[in-house]
């Protein structure tokens, strides 16, 4: 399956929100998406496939968005298609999520996540996020935790475009 990563705009505003419902069961309203996609600190990229095998969603199947505040990404959102999950698409997110805030040379990334989320949190420790604490009750369709992860070093040299392995821990 031939993908490919790139910034998604309000005109995709009705495939997103199908996909939010997919993945997250309608977490933001269209309103919060529209402010997200017009806002300038705001950074959102999409994986899409060919439109064939995705009509209903103009070929997108994942996205994810980062707030640039001062000098970090806060990652509010990565969502993958249920039927494309666990083929290494989140990943792929993530890392195109990290060099975009490198590239606008924030330093750090910051993210909650649902403390129920084992694989997530597992992909985030894998590219060196760290569990910095936790905010009770912070889901609120159902009162779980939320693990709060932080990791630094985003304009560590090491982290250069060249490395394929980058982000990763050793």
């Amino acid at each position: 399956m031939s993908t490919k990563i790139q910034p998604i705009s309000v005109d995709e505003i009705e495939s997103i929100l199908i996909l939010d419902r997919l993945c997250f069961g309608g977490l933001w309203s269209i309103d919060s998406y529209r402010r997200e996609l017009t806002n300038d600190n705001s950074h959102f990229l999409g994986i899409l496939v060919d439109k064939t095998l995705e009509p209903e969603l103009n070929g997108l199947i994942g996205f994810g968005c980062f707030w640039a505040i001062l000098d970090e990404a806060h990652i509010t959102l990565l969502g993958i298609h249920p039927q494309y999950q666990r083929q290494g698409l989140g990943q792929l997110l993530l890392i195109a999520l990290l060099d975009k805030a490198r590239t606008i040379e924030m330093a750090r990334a910051t993210l909650e996540v649902r403390a129920s989320n084992q694989g997530a949190i597992d992909l985030y420790e894998k590219y060196r996020f760290q569990i910095v604490g936790r905010r009770k009750k912070y889901y609120q369709d159902n009162d779980e935790d939320g693990v709060i992860m932080w990791r630094g070093g985003l304009q560590h040299p090491g982290n250069a475009p060249d490395r394929i392995d980058r982000w990763q821990s050793g």
